[in-house]
């Protein structure tokens, strides 16, 4: 935090020998504590940018007071000119080792169970993905073999129908008779093949 001025080559003239300061009697203390502090070099004075003449924002009100009170024709911001808030350079403390090292070891843990709950992620949608390609593929089994067992059906109800069409020539001599026999026939395969198609639908659709 500033707490200081970097005194302007004015007010350092205003101070010395024949400055505009001289006529106003300043206290002694405080034209004491202003020489002090302009004849002090401080840190960084020798260099073009450092400070040389720190003047204390306290002096500085003390001597606005003063010239207040006197109602001198002098004023602050004239005695001013040129200076500058002087803003100490702050030093950052040396880190500690083991704290730094304990950073380290919670930032690699950080980063691992990130990875374990991205890979993780990762599984769980491989997962899903593999479940429902393996529902899909027992769908389409599932519809195959229905598609099997209709055809079966149709065959097996039309081979008993032929069959007993052509094999009861020997029983019966007309045409009529011997296409109600296989009517008969076929229907009775085809109630027996339906009952167990039905059977087997009903048990595949209660697997999927």
């Amino acid at each position: 935090m500033a707490s200081c001025l970097v005194a302007g080559d004015r007010l350092v003239r205003a101070l010395g020998s024949g400055g505009e300061l001289e006529p106003e009697q300043l206290p002694r203390k405080l034209r004491a504590e202003l020489e002090a502090a302009l004849g002090t070099k401080h840190e960084g004075g020798d260099s073009p940018g450092g400070p040389a003449r720190l003047v204390s924002f306290r002096l500085i009100r003390d001597l606005h007071q003063y010239l207040r009170e006197k109602d001198s024709p002098l004023y602050l911001h004239e005695l001013l000119e040129g200076s500058e808030i002087y803003i100490p350079e702050v030093v950052k403390p040396p880190r500690n080792p083991e704290l730094v090292a304990r950073l380290e070891k919670i930032k690699i843990h950080l980063a691992n169970e990130e990875y374990k709950r991205i890979t993780r992620n990762v599984t769980s949608q491989d997962s899903r993905h593999g479940g429902i390609l393996g529902d899909l593929g027992k769908q389409v089994r599932s519809v195959k073999a229905l598609i099997i067992t209709i055809f079966n059906f149709i065959v097996t109800v039309a081979a008993a129908f032929f069959c007993t069409y052509l094999g009861s020539q020997y029983v019966f001599t007309e045409m009529a008779s011997r296409v109600l026999a296989a009517l008969i026939v076929a229907s009775v395969v085809g109630l027996a093949e339906l009952y167990v198609m039905v059977r087997t639908m009903e048990g595949e659709l209660g697997e999927i």
